[in-house]
């Protein structure tokens, strides 16, 4: 069951077809929760970011799509369904006729609930993908449903036995992993890439970054990062809210290691 527009519906509704703008043009935004002890973890976090996005792209936020209503709807997804399921996609698309440009800015939403396995693996091979580029501007933080990137990534990966590839800008600096933000550990000195270089911005990124800036262990840096910078790096790992932080083992012939990841894993463990 899904709930979309507030209703709880089977997922083979058919109010929900192609003829919508974020199957045809990628009209939409989504955010990928993580549910912990029923509840919404960082449940502010993703509903201002959701709220900023839709700004930027111009849809009409409705009056009721408060915070206390963003989770609300979440929970009665959950509820409608098994209980125990651990991952929502909350999905935003501009409904409205038209082509390119719509006839409206109205908005509806379709909330999904999964449960999935959480799983840290400590095997993790990655490499990078260089097919394709992010482009390095502010719509690229943004997560909207024009993903293809990092869907031809994961195919690449796939194909070639790796857990997840590296994605680069066209500057050809470091962005992220297909699935989520990248820090990288030299010495005590942890750096990710600024989001002007078209990252995410993620919301464990976020509070990974609020929790190291409070340490006095690490030194933390928002820099752009060359591909070589990660085979001289000490430590990787990859950082996303279903997860949580993943180390990196692997990238082409380098090995990690992980004993600062995992110091880090637990300083942010309660957060997740």
């Amino acid at each position: 069951m899904i709930n979309y527009n507030g209703q709880i519906v089977s997922e083979n509704n058919n109010q929900i077809n192609y003829n919508n703008r974020g199957f045809k043009y990628g009209d939409a935004l989504f955010e990928t929760i993580k549910i912990k002890d029923e509840a919404v973890v960082f449940c502010e976090d993703h509903y201002f970011r959701l709220m900023a996005s839709m700004r930027m792209l111009r849809m009409e936020i409705p009056m009721e799509f408060t915070l206390e209503f963003f989770e609300s709807e979440i929970l009665k997804t959950i509820n409608a369904n098994n209980g125990d399921e651990n991952r929502v996609k909350f999905t935003v698309f501009r409904d409205a006729e038209g082509l390119y440009a719509p006839e409206s800015h109205k908005v509806s939403y379709v909330v999904e609930v999964k449960k999935v396995a959480i799983e840290v693996k400590s095997s993790y091979k990655v490499d990078l993908y260089k097919d394709f580029m992010i482009n390095p501007n502010l719509l690229s933080t943004v997560k909207t449903n024009n993903k293809i990137t990092n869907v031809l990534a994961g195919i690449y990966a796939k194909e070639n036995e790796l857990d997840n590839c590296v994605l680069l800008n066209s500057n050809k600096n470091v962005v992220e992993f297909t699935n989520g933000n990248i820090f990288l550990l030299k010495g005590n000195t942890i750096t990710t890439p600024p989001l002007s270089d078209g990252c995410v911005k993620g919301v464990m990124r976020k509070n990974i970054l609020d929790v190291l800036e409070k340490s006095t262990e690490y030194t933390v840096e928002e820099s752009s990062i060359s591909p070589f910078a990660i085979q001289k790096a000490d430590e990787v790992f990859l950082t996303n809210v279903i997860v949580g932080v993943q180390p990196i083992s692997n990238y082409r012939k380098k090995t990690f290691g992980s004993e600062i990841t995992n110091k880090i894993k637990g300083l942010v463990a309660n957060l997740s």
